[in-house]
């Protein structure tokens, strides 16, 4: 459902994203506003393979290279796509996956302040009654917040006592903001 929604919201303001009449800085903020909005909409609770951020990542760089047209290539002289560093270069945000991760981590240092009471938190981590399906077990929520902290260097800790320290857990989710996602 969330590529329908993606696609038709796509092509409803691509001919705006694309329009020489509008200045790049407004494309942009048309962009932000609009597009990204409704794509990142319920992003805190989504356990992405890696499928997902390729795809995620693919649709943003085709929606990009609308905002900010070819470029004319200074030996031969002839228009060429913008090479995915070069739209990096241009704009100057963080990707889609490296938003969608710090939200979630965000997310979950909310939550594990909530406490055990809570039903958000016992969903968490609770664990259901009976056998799980045959084949490749499902990509869990608290797997990705585990993989994250693996990639800024917390990978042996408990997530939930090092969400307890605010400020710590803030540096965290900033340095998943700043990752380097290919």
């Amino acid at each position: 459902m969330r590529g329908v929604v993606k696609e038709c919201l796509y092509h409803s303001v691509q001919n705006l994203l694309s329009s020489s009449l509008l200045s790049k800085n407004s494309k942009i903020k048309i962009f932000r506003t609009i597009i990204l909005r409704v794509v990142l909409y319920g992003c805190e609770t989504w356990s992405l393979i890696l499928r997902e951020e390729h795809r995620l990542r693919v649709s943003e760089n085709r929606m990009l290279r609308r905002v900010f047209w070819p470029k004319r290539d200074a030996v031969t002289g002839e228009w060429r796509k913008l090479h995915n560093d070069e739209l990096n270069d241009l704009y100057s945000s963080p990707n889609i996956v490296r938003v969608i991760k710090s939200r979630g981590m965000r997310w979950v240092g909310h939550v594990a302040h909530m406490g055990e009471n809570r039903g958000v938190y016992r969903v968490l981590l609770g664990k259901p009654e009976g056998e799980r399906p045959l084949g490749r077990p499902r990509h869990r929520w608290k797997d990705t917040i585990k993989m994250d902290l693996w990639e800024v260097g917390c990978g042996g800790m408990n997530w939930i006592n090092l969400a307890q320290d605010r400020d710590r857990w803030r540096a965290l989710v900033n340095a998943v903001m700043n990752l380097w996602i290919p």
